[in-house]
């Protein structure tokens, strides 16, 4: 979670308490507004001091409880404000796979040079619809999300439209690491390796591999996208971030030159896929 985006988080719940406060008639305790609403008082409390994100459904039922309805459309642009830089799983696949996927379609279509680092998994533009269906089916099961898995793997293959588009510029990084993880049977991860060897060849793309054994000038950590230096994407466990703030455009961008400065390009990066392949025994 972002420095920026607790101080948001925390904007809100001080606005939260100023409508409580300022509720019509008398001042409305936090206990007298849980009872109200049928929630705990601990709820209220962490929802005033920002250590709990609200909902929409929250703050409409928080603007009718405090008898000011009319601030339910400010609280919920407040929170679509905050939803613009944090996006969290549980929301986010609340409607499936599938509505995340066109999401990231739409942010990649209008881009024109896509940076990639990822140190967990193949990307998903780079993704065999047997790898993608492995990853976005455990990441169904993490999150209890519906399992639209099909429709998401054909929204995300379309992503690779832009892989021929002679417009577009793909540079991406990999940890070598994500070529042994066995998040898929050995014949997917097989065939997916092949797709990677495949792509060196793409004038639209620039793969790079940092073997284990690279002298790092910065940790792995996680992975992200960067959308023409205007836009990062980083993704953890728990929700998306998507920042455009010069601060983190900077960091993200200084952190993939750090990382390509250790890669393998060419026929170096398709040897480390060959060794990859081979200990597949498919």
């Amino acid at each position: 979670m972002t420095t920026d985006y607790q101080q948001a988080r925390s904007a809100l719940g001080a606005r939260l308490r100023e409508l409580r406060e300022s509720c019509p008639g008398n001042r409305l305790t936090g206990a007298a507004l849980a009872a109200r609403l049928g929630w705990t008082q601990s709820k209220v409390s962490k929802l005033e001091t920002g250590r709990q994100t609200a909902t929409a459904d929250d703050l409409t039922a928080w603007a009718a409880g405090v008898e000011q309805p009319e601030a339910a459309e400010e609280l919920l642009s407040r929170l679509r404000g905050l939803e613009s830089r944090i996006r969290s799983w549980r929301r986010q696949l609340a409607a499936g796979l599938r509505p995340v996927q066109d999401v990231h379609n739409e942010a990649q279509a209008g881009a024109t040079v896509l940076r990639a680092w990822e140190s967990a998994w193949i990307v998903g533009v780079l993704q065999t619809p047997d790898y993608a269906r492995a990853i976005l089916s455990r990441f169904a099961e993490l999150h209890r999300a519906p399992r639209d898995v099909e429709e998401a793997v054909r929204s995300r293959m379309k992503r690779q439209e832009g892989l021929y588009d002679s417009g577009k510029h793909y540079r991406i990084l990999l940890w070598e690491a994500v070529l042994h993880a066995r998040i898929c049977p050995p014949s997917v991860l097989a065939a997916q390796l092949d797709r990677l060897q495949g792509v060196i060849g793409l004038d639209t793309v620039e793969l790079g591999i940092v073997p284990l054994d690279a002298a790092l000038k910065i940790p792995p950590g996680l992975g992200f996208w960067l959308y023409d230096d205007r836009q990062v994407i980083v993704e953890t466990w728990h929700a998306e971030l998507w920042l455009d703030d010069p601060d983190s455009i900077a960091t993200h961008l200084q952190v993939w030159h750090a990382l390509r400065a250790s890669a393998a390009f060419g026929a170096d990066a398709q040897r480390l896929i060959g060794r990859a392949q081979r200990a597949t025994g498919a």
